[in-house]
């Protein structure tokens, strides 16, 4: 059977799929972090380029327009391989989960083969952009320690106030997703039956099951948003006014802070979506359960 050569009998879900695909994920994620690593070099380049070429010094330019140049060519090859591998994988995965409702409703089944994208779509979008954020939180962290240690520390305590703030919300999360995997699962059935009244009831129902998902999201990334800008706030005053930074370096710090925001707000939002993903696979292993 289908799921039986993609995952033994096992249940479908993001570590599963992570050991039956292996090498494909390791190639994109090692591409990923050495397309990573180099982009995090860049405001410290950068910011060396402008202390150089105001002492008319070439140097650290030309190491920044190399390293932008690798940059550039590994962003392409990572797109090129990750458009192919992960398409294969969508294919294998659609195909398991088909089989294995095969005895459910057709409505079930196309709902859950749509949501089973989901779980390739983490792989492909969110993963990367989780191993990114990741990489440019400890190398931000490390160069705002080696420019003070304050600048770190109000990074850090930053973040860890943006977790705890979603840790609050998790349990909604989970049950705003459940309430709406549920009621998308009917909608096959629902359009066969081809009632107007039913139907415009159904897509009322997932409409408030969005906006009381996308309430919730407001809420929580506006109050980790503010807590991540109030950090940008105090280190652009800390490294402006309390430290002898150069130019140059003030630049440095600044970037990194806010390559330390974007960075940070990904961790919340790769949460949520592993939050969204844990209900997913329960109900495509058939384990679905009421929130």
């Amino acid at each position: 059977m289908a799921s039986q050569g993609l995952l033994n009998g096992k249940p479908l879900s993001i570590g599963s799929l992570m050991r039956h695909f292996w090498r494909q994920i390791s190639v994109t994620w090692f591409l990923t972090l050495l397309e990573t690593g180099l982009l995090a070099t860049l405001p410290l380049l950068i910011g060396m380029s402008i202390d150089g070429l105001l002492s008319d010094s070439w140097t650290s330019f030309f190491w920044l327009l190399s390293a932008m140049a690798l940059v550039l060519l590994l962003a392409v090859a990572r797109r090129a391989y990750d458009t192919r591998a992960y398409g294969n994988m969508a294919v294998e995965l659609g195909d398991a989960v088909a089989e294995n409702g095969r005895d459910q409703p057709v409505s079930a089944v196309n709902a859950r083969v749509e949501m089973s994208h989901e779980l390739i779509q983490f792989l492909e979008d969110e993963a990367p952009i989780l191993l990114t954020a990741i990489v440019q939180i400890i190398v931000s962290l490390g160069v705002l320690f080696a420019f003070h240690g304050a600048l770190a520390a109000s990074a850090g305590g930053a973040t860890l106030a943006g977790l705890l703030i979603y840790t609050l919300s998790a349990k909604r999360f989970y049950a705003l997703n459940h309430d709406m995997n549920a009621q998308a699962e009917q909608q096959v059935a629902i359009l066969s039956g081809r009632e107007r009244s039913a139907i415009r009831h159904h897509l009322s129902l997932l409409r408030g099951h969005y906006v009381r998902l996308s309430d919730t999201e407001a809420i929580v990334y506006g109050l980790i948003f503010a807590v991540l800008l109030a950090m940008l706030g105090f280190n652009l005053w800390f490294a402006a006014t309390q430290t002898a930074a150069s130019p140059g370096q003030i630049f440095s710090i600044v970037v990194y802070s806010f390559e330390f925001l974007e960075s940070a707000i990904a961790l919340p939002a790769a949460l949520q979506s592993l939050t969204r993903l844990a209900e997913i696979t329960q109900r495509i292993n058939g384990e679905a359960k009421a929130a």
